[in-house]
């Protein structure tokens, strides 16, 4: 799927033969890479990044590139600054990633200055999901932070452009996070104040560890891990059994990830009910012009179809296409206390 969506995404309109999208930033490089490159994860040999740039994008992948960019700086543009996802807030390296809010901050700059007629723009927060799938609080939080400072930028924009609307909602809750579990009804957020590592993170070089046996990995855990990167300085021999239990037979982390956020999350007294999605409602917020038109409770399709209106946009005979174009997509197969991601 994410390969379709590469090469669509940089595509030019059959009809006017001006790009799809002005301007992409985020993370996904290895998606536009052929095959045969080695941070390639497509399934073919297409090279999307070559095509883009023939096709008169201008493309760039470092922080300094990043940091070159101005108002005037030259449309189409895209700038992928990862083989696959944007590091975490908790994980990212200034120096090789900018920040939600900064590409936002970039965006509206050069977008404000370059479409007299207006624009849209989409910005997604979209690791405080994954977080939500790892239950992990404090990679969660911080995230979700960094997009309360992303919402500020755009409201500031649109304080000086009042003819500018904005709209904030998700698609879905993630994790069934709870503040407070029994038997107190209290929780405790400054113990996510010293966590400075993401559960992914933190997994991902415990199985390094595992993989080359160069070290003792409960040794690891009890010693740095627990005490350097998650604030635990009175950590059990229980919850470094629990993490050394479950590295054995862990596709994709998954339950090293979980476990560690759960070890984190049972000493701030915070819940969780999934590791997967939840069916409970979400906020929707607008400001701005005709922000009224987007007040109450609404059905996701309502939303979209408000949003159309608003823009004065049918998407009917786009949505007909792209339903012809056939794509993989893996088979859903229950098992108890499945790893939905």
């Amino acid at each position: 799927m994410e390969d379709l969506i590469a090469i669509q995404l940089l595509a030019q309109n059959a009809t006017t033969q001006t790009p799809t999208v002005d301007l992409m930033l985020g993370g996904g490089l290895c998606h536009f890479l052929p095959q045969s490159h080695a941070q390639s994860c497509r399934g073919d040999n297409t090279d999307v990044w070559l095509a883009a740039q023939r096709s008169g994008f201008a493309t760039l992948t470092s922080r300094r590139e990043f940091d070159a960019l101005s108002a005037s700086s030259r449309l189409p543009l895209v700038g992928l600054f990862a083989p696959s996802h944007m590091a975490y807030e908790i994980d990212r390296n200034p120096s090789d990633q900018p920040s939600l809010a900064e590409m936002t901050q970039r965006a509206l700059d050069i977008l404000g200055k370059q479409s007299p007629d207006g624009f849209f723009l989409m910005v997604e927060g979209a690791r405080i999901d994954m977080a939500g799938h790892d239950n992990d609080p404090a990679a969660h939080l911080r995230d979700i932070i960094e997009y309360w400072r992303t919402v500020n930028i755009v409201r500031q924009f649109v304080v000086t452009h009042p003819d500018t609307l904005v709209v904030s909602t998700s698609d879905h809750e993630t994790g069934g996070l709870t503040l407070g579990i029994d038997p107190e009804y209290l929780w405790r957020p400054e113990l996510l104040k010293p966590i400075t590592k993401s559960a992914e993170s933190l997994c991902a070089h415990l199985h390094k560890l595992r993989k080359s046996q160069s070290s003792d990995v409960s040794e690891f855990i009890f010693n740095t891990m627990l005490p350097e990167y998650l604030g635990i300085h009175n950590a059990t021999d229980n919850e470094v059994e629990e993490i050394v239990r479950v590295l054995d037979n862990d596709k994709g982390h998954k339950r090293c990830k979980r476990t560690v956020g759960n070890v984190v999350s049972r000493r701030a007294h915070i819940g969780w009910s999934t590791g997967g999605h939840t069916g409970t409602d979400v906020g929707l917020y607008a400001f701005g012009h005709r922000a009224d038109d987007f007040r109450g409770c609404m059905e996701n399709t309502q939303l979209g179809r408000r949003l159309m209106q608003y823009l004065d946009v049918n998407p009917n005979e786009i949505t007909k296409q792209l339903a012809d174009i056939p794509t993989k997509q893996h088979a859903f197969v229950y098992r108890p206390h499945h790893d939905h991601d």
